[in-house]
């Protein structure tokens, strides 16, 4: 199989770990009733701001609605090429990978998709994990792990198939 199509796989997978990334977060914000991250639209903000949209690169408070919402749709698509991403890099890295066992490459892949979001949040200024309180932690790394977890399980079967 060629980069490209291993890429492709790849990125397939991490639409499937999204997907479960999101039922965690979205359950453990149901159960808890905590408010969803503000770190997504901090990057849409970050990310228009350095590509010079100066509409979108404004407060909430100076935009309209309509304007709102067109920044919270980027925010999520910002999530997804995160998850889309990392998927296609696992594409790449698992098949000589393939050893490592399923626990340990998840949490591996877990890692690597935090280190692309968050990791591209601290150098912008967006976010600073050293000051996270421990729950916050905790509220990054499960979903991140179960991400991984069905990546990879989602990409094996693929290869298998």
């Amino acid at each position: 199989m060629n980069v490209v199509s291993q890429a492709a796989l790849g990125a397939l997978a991490g639409a499937a770990g999204t997907a479960a990334l999101d039922v965690v977060t979205y359950a453990d914000m149901a159960l808890r009733g905590r408010p969803p991250s503000g770190l997504p639209d901090k990057m849409a903000r970050k990310l228009a701001d350095l590509a010079g949209c100066e509409e979108f690169a404004k407060p909430a408070d100076q935009l309209s609605d309509r304007m709102k919402q067109r920044r919270a749709g980027i925010a999520a698509l910002l999530g997804y090429a995160d998850g889309f991403g990392t998927g296609a890099i696992v594409g790449l890295m698992r098949p000589a990978l393939r050893d490592v066992p399923l626990f340990w490459a998840g949490i591996g892949v877990g890692a690597l998709g935090m280190i692309m979001s968050e990791g591209a949040a601290t150098v912008l200024g967006q976010t600073d994990p050293l000051k996270w309180p421990f729950s916050s932690w905790v509220e990054d790394i499960v979903p991140r792990c179960v991400y991984g977890w069905i990546t990879c399980i989602v990409f094996d079967a693929m290869m298998d198939a």
